[in-house]
């Protein structure tokens, strides 16, 4: 039987302020560098391919905060020429991060651009609260939780303290920072899950973080995903695909988080069934469409608001 429960309420979601991009320039030669800056026996394109990564980092960011910018815009700012610049984005078009228009670029939501983790807390942050909130109501104390590196989920962190005594696993670095801070003054015991870091998701992945998964038996997993449709969950990159299998197998109870703009949607790789979870919490701005579908298949949901 299909459950629509509502949770009013909102806290205001806080986004994280513009990077401010290091300066530009070649440091000058220290002493053991060959001629040019360049260690004996070393790649000198190696420093330079770098150099270039980490710019097209931060253009990434200044394109994200501010929506849109121009090509002389960024080419003043991180000090390069228009012809680096405009090399720049035709890479980062080429990635799917950006979209280019006649004289500068706005900022392209596509699945590898959501990834970011600068998209991701910025975005939605109010639903991503209430809906944190109403899967705090699914949370007990005594129980052992697995959190996975959504910024939905990390919404949760905050209100575990009330919840206390509990045993909370994650993956997510920055979930694991916040819980580290709680765990002086709360009975919270804190199971950080490594493996291979990986930057973009600021979380561990890969085999070793996998097996440590399947080692595990928690009484509930709560985690998001980047598509929905009215049967499916998905996400676009397999090494999150394999961990969040895993970490459904671990799990009892099965809760998925995921606001409205993450419905209806497809992506390259199907993680599981809607049917497999206990329930889907979800905001007021889902499709009904959706909704209806979900009430036809049998699939648990509710509503916070």
């Amino acid at each position: 039987m299909t459950t629509d429960r509502v949770v009013s309420g909102e806290d205001p979601g806080e986004t994280p302020g513009p990077r401010r991009p290091p300066l530009e320039g070649l440091a000058p030669p220290s002493s053991g560098e060959g001629a040019g800056g360049v260690r004996p026996g070393s790649d000198p394109s190696r420093p330079r391919e770098r150099k270039t990564e980490a710019r097209k980092r931060l253009i990434t960011e200044a394109v994200l905060d501010s929506g849109s910018a121009t090509a002389q815009e960024l080419a003043s700012r991180f000090g390069v020429s228009i012809v680096t610049i405009h090399r720049d984005l035709d890479e980062l078009e080429r990635r799917g991060v950006v979209r280019k228009f006649h004289g500068g670029v706005t900022a392209q939501p596509s699945g590898i651009f959501e990834s970011q983790m600068s998209y991701r807390l910025a975005t939605m942050a109010l639903e991503k609260s209430a809906i944190a909130r109403a899967a705090l109501q699914h949370v007990h104390p005594g129980m052992s939780i697995l959190l996975d590196d959504s910024t939905t989920v990390l919404k949760m962190v905050e209100g575990l303290p009330e919840l206390a005594p509990l045993h909370v696993a994650t993956t997510f670095v920055a979930g694991l920072r916040q819980l580290s801070e709680l765990t002086h003054d709360h009975n919270l015991t804190v199971i950080g899950i490594g493996g291979r870091y990986d930057v973009a998701h600021d979380s561990f992945v890969g085999v070793q973080t996998n097996e440590q998964v399947r080692g595990l038996h928690v009484d509930a997993v709560f985690m998001s995903t980047s598509a929905v449709s009215a049967t499916d969950m998905f996400h676009q990159e397999e090494q999150i695909v394999a961990l969040k299998r895993e970490m459904l197998n671990s799990a009892t109870r099965k809760y998925l988080l995921v606001d409205h703009t993450k419905l209806g949607r497809l992506a390259l790789l199907k993680i599981a069934a809607l049917t497999e979870l206990d329930l889907i919490i979800t905001d007021a701005g889902a499709d009904p469409e959706i909704l209806a579908a979900w009430s036809a298949a049998g699939i648990e949901y509710a509503i916070a608001q």
